[in-house]
């Protein structure tokens, strides 16, 4: 039986069209061993940028938290920066120096004064350091057991636009909040 050579390469290029050239399989194994080495470069590092959106998040809702608990008490509250925390608290209480608040407490429960405050609390986990910026001030002040900062809300809604910067071993983010909402505004970060 001869063939002829129309159905010789008819055979030849379906047996072509069934396989991978050995390039073709090269390509695809390097396309896919730099697609996981992203992958896993973007999982190392988003550790610290896990750390840094977390903590930024419950700042920012105890400021939301603080503008509207004012606003229905009708009386200024404060968020108060101090060793390792956040505490939202009258503005009455954050005026005390931290050592004098349970002789005033005391003071108060003797008098029969019932306050109705609302207290809430964030601590920082691991080794986040925190830093606070003052309106109108170029100067970042760091947060630690010799420094604390008091952020005003007022009754009528309005805080001072302050900025917090978090920082890791070696990422940070700067935030700016907003004077009418209490919410971060302005957002920057730098993540290894």
């Amino acid at each position: 039986m001869k063939m002829t050579a129309a159905a010789r390469t008819s055979r030849a290029s379906k047996s072509a069209a069934a396989g991978f050239t050995l390039l073709e399989i090269v390509v695809v194994l390097v396309l896919i061993a730099v697609l996981t080495g992203g992958a896993i470069s973007v999982m190392v590092s988003s550790d610290d940028e896990r750390i840094l959106k977390e903590s930024s998040g419950e700042i920012e809702s105890l400021a939301k938290r603080a503008r509207t608990v004012a606003a229905l008490q009708q009386r200024p509250y404060a968020l108060e920066f101090f060793e390792g925390r956040v505490r939202m608290m009258p503005l009455a209480e954050a005026a005390i120096e931290p050592a004098e608040r349970e002789k005033a407490a005391a003071m108060l429960e003797i008098a029969g004064a019932e306050s109705g405050s609302i207290h809430a609390e964030w601590s920082i986990k691991g080794e986040l350091r925190m830093q606070v910026r003052r309106w109108a001030s170029d100067t970042w002040i760091p947060i630690d057991s010799k420094s604390r900062q008091v952020w005003r809300f007022d009754p009528e809604g309005f805080c001072e636009p302050v900025g917090v910067r978090l920082e890791t071993e070696k990422s940070w983010m700067e935030m700016e909040f907003h004077p009418l909402t209490g919410s971060i505004r302005y957002k920057s970060k730098e993540v290894y």
